[in-house]
């Protein structure tokens, strides 16, 4: 995030602090209303996994989904993602992204985070609708799946789930304590009493102070909650595209290529520290909002800003590589350096435990 869009908001959160109180009590409310059942809530015959966060921005959903969907099928189960395909074009009730066995819309019609799923996810059905009872449905009725995972669905209380999952971030935890308008918070803390374990990505350090005295929060708060921190490891693999030719070079080898790097992530600056301490040149940066949709011109006005600072070839995320592939640049190669969430063990033995209740 740059200095000034962070100003603008904390300029908005500073006129919208007088209304924090009316939506936290009106999202606690709401989900009181259904835990009581008045508001009606779906339950499908097939465990659901929901991946969710309290804090607005990225905190590793995304990475959090892949990761367990991969566990999943490495336990021969059979896992289908569930998404509400947000900033995607696609807005019917039911919108396959893949099948399993082919990816049938592009990351415009499907949103960016589920057509990455879909690319790396090869086997595992994708869906996106915004009533995930009615996609959960279809997929047990078309493709015989096992199990439901839910992505961003803390607050999608209408379709029931035997597992909540509940993120923060490294970088950012907690922030502050205030709700919307005031503050980064969907909802007020006591909604994490809904959480089965906490979720902590991106932890650079096992014995970083800041991380240990926010577990400790989480444990006074909700003693029988479990919390789990997971780290992101770079791919071995830098994936490169140029004049028509993919391939892929090491990070040693992309250690001597001047590059100018670009993101429309939720937090860029994670992306620029990513690519320093992994010891790449770094010659120019740019970010742009999370979910920005590429146009032809920010494609070439990247090349020229890269091309004016020396670089060799542009970089980028595996999010944002979706959506830019189709403007393949001419004048500089594209290069993505991908990630991945690692979770410790204890985690993948909680995940199983929990599910063993149901045969899938």
């Amino acid at each position: 995030m740059t200095p000034s869009s962070q100003t603008k908001i904390e300029r908005l959160f500073f006129w919208g602090r007088p209304f924090s109180p009316l939506y936290s009590f009106l999202m606690a409310k709401r989900s009181s209303l259904y835990e009581k059942n008045i508001f009606k809530r779906h339950k499908l015959e097939v465990p659901v996994i929901s991946v969710g966060n309290l804090v607005l921005g990225g905190t590793g959903k995304t990475p959090l989904v892949h990761y367990i969907a991969k566990l999943l099928k490495k336990k021969n189960k059979r896992p289908a993602i569930l998404s509400r395909g947000y900033k995607g074009a696609s807005t019917g009730p039911i919108n396959i992204v893949s099948d399993g066995n082919n990816i049938l819309i592009d990351a415009e019609q499907a949103g960016d985070e589920p057509r990455l799923l879909a690319e790396k996810l090869p086997g595992v059905p994708i869906i996106t609708g915004k009533k995930r009872s009615i996609t959960g449905r279809f997929a047990i009725d078309t493709y015989g799946v096992s199990c439901l995972i839910l992505d961003d669905g803390f607050q999608h209380m209408s379709l029931m789930r035997d597992l909540d999952l509940v993120l923060f971030s490294a970088e950012k935890l907690l922030e502050n304590n205030r709700v919307l308008p005031g503050g980064f918070l969907r909802e007020p803390l006591t909604a994490l009493k809904r959480a089965d374990a906490f979720i902590i990505s991106g932890v650079k350090r096992p014995d970083d102070s800041r991380i240990t005295e926010f577990i400790n929060y989480l444990h006074d708060l909700f003693p029988d909650t479990p919390v789990f921190t997971g780290t992101y490891q770079p791919d071995e693999k830098i994936y490169r595209m140029s004049a028509g030719n993919n391939d892929t070079i090491s990070i040693a080898e992309c250690r001597k290529i001047p590059v100018y790097g670009f993101c429309g992530i939720a937090q860029p600056e994670s992306f620029y520290n990513l690519l320093r301490n992994n010891g790449l040149n770094v010659v120019g940066f740019e970010s742009f909002d999370d979910h920005h949709a590429y146009s032809l011109d920010n494609i070439k006005s990247l090349c020229e800003n890269g091309l004016s600072c020396g670089a060799q070839a542009l970089i980028t995320t595996e999010k944002d590589l979706v959506k830019v592939r189709a403007l393949l640049p001419q004048d500089l190669p594209l290069l993505t350096l991908g990630l991945k969430l690692q979770m410790d063990k204890s985690f993948d033995h909680f995940l199983l435990r929990s599910l063993e209740n149901f045969r899938i």
